[in-house]
């Protein structure tokens, strides 16, 4: 409030008006300004300004309102290959790992019951090169595009686009079906060849559906590399076969199947081309 001085009458001389420049959150406000020989009060600013606050403030609120990453507590027999599959990560078990390799460790093959996998996680070096990046300029560009945010308030508000429905995670049921519809999960990511009833015809002729079977009377027995599991493969071409994400017990009935379906690509072009031993 002006200070209240003493009752004079008014020189006839013209009062000296400027403007001045007021800024509320990044808008810029034109406001008379009375020259000190007025009696006059200044007008009072205009309700504009007001909402600008607000909204600018607003901007970050809403951009920083992300939800936190989930967590996943491994069990026995889980792959990451399984645990992004059921949680659709989007990039497959490679980028879970990528997210948690200071958690998994140096092996992506081996994770240990009980440890907590973030699911959507970034990768610390992805985040410091980012990070490392910005530049000064960007900066000020960030800067000034959020000043130029704040004068566009009084535009109509643009609706947000709704978030995508998450998918539903696939679940495999524990039993000849599930594995080979599980393996066939697997191949489509690792980009190998073969179809369900190829994998059937070849499952029920090797072993009868039984992911223990073990041939103890073969060539291969004899030699100390017996074949095993669903569809019959020894250790070594196992081991030589074997897709990362499955697991590396060769009795395990998804890492059986999708390694002999990666050995038969190489060798006869898919599973479905075999009809008898391979």
């Amino acid at each position: 409030m002006p200070a209240q001085g003493k009752h004079r009458r008014p020189k006839s001389t013209s009062l000296g008006r400027g403007l001045a420049a007021v800024t509320t959150g990044g808008a810029v406000l034109a406001l008379p300004v009375i020259g000190a020989t007025s009696a006059f009060a200044a007008p009072a600013p205009a309700a504009a300004p007001q909402a600008v606050a607000p909204a600018a403030a607003a901007a970050p609120v809403n951009s920083a309102a992300k939800a936190a990453p989930a967590k996943h507590s491994v069990v026995v027999g889980e792959t990451l290959s399984k645990i992004a599959r059921e949680h659709s990560v989007s990039g497959g078990w490679k980028k879970l790992y990528e997210g948690n390799r200071k958690i998994v460790g140096s092996n992506p093959d081996l994770i240990h019951p009980g440890i907590k996998l973030v699911i959507g996680a970034k990768s610390a070096a992805s985040s410091d090169d980012k990070a490392s990046k910005a530049s000064p300029s960007a900066a000020r560009g960030a800067s000034a595009d959020r000043a130029d945010r704040s004068e566009r308030v009084n535009a109509a508000p643009v609706a947000k686009a709704a978030p995508a429905a998450e998918k539903q995670a696939v679940a495999y049921t524990n039993d000849l079906d599930g594995w080979i519809r599980e393996s066939l999960a697997v191949m489509a990511e690792q980009g190998i060849p073969g179809t369900y009833e190829g994998i059937h015809r070849n499952i029920m002729r090797e072993s009868s559906g039984n992911p223990n079977a073990i041939n103890n009377w073969d060539s291969n027995a004899v030699k100390g590399t017996p074949s095993k599991g669903l569809l019959q493969v020894i250790d070594p071409t196992f081991q030589a076969y074997h897709v990362p994400g499955t697991s590396t017990d060769s009795y395990d009935p998804v890492a059986n199947i999708t390694a002999a379906c990666n050995y038969a690509a190489d060798r006869y072009g898919s599973i479905d081309n075999v009809f008898g031993a391979y």
